[in-house]
């Protein structure tokens, strides 16, 4: 049954890939998830060679006992998951973006975000659990709670969920609601998909997370994944709800060098205080550092760093521990997006047709410097594709802003890393650090 789900799965994604001519693919809606995809492979317990991701990943899968991803044997014998496979082949040659999320979970690569899990299970080991924790409870053998493995399988059924969620196209402008969809059936069945597959991920998640019998555990990852319903809403949006930049500031937040790592910038937003109350918005439009740091805290930073908080609650842990975990997946949730954010600004060109996102670090940096681009990006409040993506390319990769995020990635790489310099000496926190390590090749 594994063997037959993965192989249909496989088939769709390959055909979706080699099937489609270039010239039907331009007449699909397109969906750009703001908060990236970040894969993955693997970890590692000893130093790596060149930083090497894949392998950093699968050495550290070995320290916690096996593969991490909900996408397991257990997973793919369900008769429902059999089913959505299924139906994801009637999509192809549509160019759907459930498509595109279906061959991000199948294929291991570098943007994998089935790695959240894995950290969750990584931290949970690093930092250990209180003596009063029951022997049963225990997986002696990969030194971690069976509750704090369940957890791990939560955060990845949330995220995959959120993901999956994001893979809606809208049929209609807003004018035209209520109309006959017309002959739409594919994108249509797509969406029912999208929708069902996203709910049924969320709903076992939380089945599964009341199963854990932990009120304020369960009061923690609800506030999570309100943050990721509040991040489909922030900023303004086209009307296919991609993401775009806010209106620069009229005078330059960083006004001179000394300021240009972003080292004094508050990155609290009231999260310090009590951080399952909805995030603050006060002085965040406009401002480059705040404002990418926001969404992607809200998109993406909030589950995991609330999970790494829920792991150690879990572990019985003091709740100054707990808030420090917060703050160690917080920070390397953003460490990980400012490296995917770069990855387009690697080249000095464009590849023909490529996108990135328009709401990315080094884009909202050189705004900051040049608020004269804002000009082309307001092209895009219908559609993102009436945006010159070559010429924003260009002018941002000739700028200040790949060299500011490279800076910001430093800042909260260092942040993470303070925070695991606090934990004892282990192989789990030197497969964390190694993770770090190796986002510079990401």
């Amino acid at each position: 049954m594994q063997a037959r789900l993965r192989t249909h799965l496989q088939k769709s994604v390959v055909k979706l890939a080699t099937s489609v001519p270039n010239h039907q693919l331009e007449s699909v809606p397109r969906r750009y998830i703001a908060s990236g995809l970040v894969l993955h492979d693997k970890l590692a317990p000893k130093p790596v060679p060149k930083h090497d991701w894949n392998r950093a990943v699968s050495e550290a899968e070995k320290i916690v006992g096996y593969p991490t991803s909900f996408l397991s044997l257990r997973w793919l014998l369900s008769d429902e998951i059999a089913n959505v496979a299924l139906h994801l082949r009637k999509l192809v040659g549509s160019n759907h973006p459930l498509l595109r999320t279906a061959k991000i979970l199948i294929y291991n690569g570098k943007n994998n975000m089935q790695a959240w899990g894995l950290i969750v299970l990584l931290i949970s080991k690093a930092v250990g659990h209180a003596p009063t924790v029951p022997d049963l409870e225990q997986d002696k053998s990969a030194g971690v709670l069976q509750s704090q493995r369940g957890l791990a399988e939560i955060t990845e059924m949330i995220r995959t969920a959120h993901l999956v969620h994001q893979g809606l196209v809208n049929l209609q402008p807003l004018d035209g609601a209520g109309n006959e969809l017309g002959n739409d059936s594919d994108t249509i069945f797509g969406n029912k998909i999208a929708l069902l597959s996203g709910d049924y991920l969320l709903g076992n998640a939380c089945l599964q997370l009341a199963g854990l019998r932990n009120q304020p555990l369960i009061e923690l990852i609800s506030s999570a994944v309100r943050d990721l319903a509040e991040s489909n809403f922030f900023g303004a949006r086209d009307q296919q709800n991609n993401p775009l930049p806010s209106r620069p500031l009229e005078s330059p937040v960083v006004a001179d060098n000394s300021a240009s790592n972003g080292s004094n910038v508050d990155l609290s937003f009231g999260d310090m205080i009590d951080n399952t109350q909805p995030l603050s918005l006060a002085g965040v439009m406009g401002n480059p550092e705040k404002e990418w740091a926001l969404r992607h805290i809200l998109g993406a930073g909030s589950l995991l760093g609330k999970s790494c908080q829920g792991a150690m609650m879990l572990a019985g842990q003091s709740e100054a521990l707990q808030r420090r975990g917060y703050m160690f997946g917080k920070h390397l949730s953003l460490a990980w997006q400012a490296c995917i954010d770069l990855e387009p600004f690697n080249s000095n060109q464009l590849p023909p047709g490529g996108r990135f996102s328009l709401v990315s670090a080094p884009v909202l940096f050189h705004l900051d410097h040049d608020p004269s681009l804002y000009s082309e990006i307001e092209k895009g409040l219908v559609s993102v594709d009436n945006i010159d993506f070559a010429k924003v390319h260009a002018e941002v990769s000739s700028g200040p802003g790949p060299e500011r995020t490279r800076t910001l990635q430093k800042k909260h790489s260092l942040a993470a890393m303070e925070v695991l310099n606090e934990l004892p000496s282990s192989d789990a926190r030197t497969a964390l650090q190694n993770i770090i390590l190796a986002m510079q090749d990401i």
